[in-house]
């Protein structure tokens, strides 16, 4: 089976910056990828490229099967994305919002409800569906963002901080969630909760100045942050990796 999301090559240069070096990046279905780095890492540039709102200076990016630069709207049909801040129309209310989404993706009549009300069952937003977006906290923002990114059930979900400013419950269902649909989907993931990616993630990535300088098993990633430094563990990781990175460059 053809990987889900198949990047090669990729580099992005900002003015004399390369703020991406030649990354290379595949994710299988039932993949569930935690991807992480310190700031200014490249991180989010690169989950940019491969999503198709950045275009790369070089390299390629084929999400199932097809090229995103030589067919971008088939490319994203394939694909759902939770970005930074989830922003959304806040005059509208969740009902209208995930309503104009679905018409967005193609969806019409029974079936754009169906798709609607699955999207608000998966992310609990019952409670809030007739409610003015701009009136939520942004934990509920958040999940109408997920819900907006799932809507159409797509077999490559890109999210990045799925759970930023959701309470222990809430985090504890979209994990949850994550679960149930990695079964089926490619997941990409931007975290800074070392938790998150050993609750959730099957594999993980670290970049560091562009480069992918971490890939293996949540498990190997652990190993690099002991207990003693429990409170900052992500940081101790970062540290870790990225030194030996700096002194490989030497």
């Amino acid at each position: 089976m053809e990987a889900a999301i198949a990047a090669h090559g990729l580099r992005k240069r900002f003015g004399s910056f390369d703020a991406v070096q030649g990354i290379d990046l595949v994710v299988k279905h039932g993949e569930v990828l935690g991807f992480l780095g310190p700031n200014g890492a490249g991180k989010s540039t690169t989950m940019r490229m491969i999503t198709g709102f950045l275009a790369p200076t070089a390299g390629s990016v084929r999400i199932c099967g097809t090229d995103m630069l030589a067919d971008p709207l088939k490319a994203k049909e394939h694909m759902g994305y939770l970005p930074e801040g989830a922003p959304c129309y806040p005059d509208m209310t969740v009902a209208e919002f995930l309503g104009f989404i679905g018409a967005v993706r193609g969806f019409s009549g029974a079936e754009r409800a169906r798709r609607v009300d699955a999207a608000v069952e998966r992310t609990n937003l019952q409670g809030v569906y007739h409610q003015p977006i701009e009136t939520l906290s942004k934990g509920f923002k958040r999940r109408v963002g997920l819900a907006q990114a799932i809507l159409h059930d797509p077999p490559v979900l890109i999210m990045d901080e799925p759970t930023d400013g959701l309470d222990p419950n809430q985090k504890h269902q979209i994990r949850e969630l994550i679960r149930t649909m990695a079964k089926h989907k490619a997941i990409v993931l931007s975290t800074h909760i070392l938790e998150e990616v050993e609750a959730v993630c099957t594999r993980a990535v670290i970049i560091n100045r562009g480069t992918i300088v971490f890939d293996g098993t949540p498990q190997a990633l652990d190993g690099k942050a002991p207990a003693s430094v429990a409170k900052n563990r992500l940081d101790h990781v970062f540290r870790t990796l990225t030194t030996a990175d700096t002194e490989s460059r030497r």
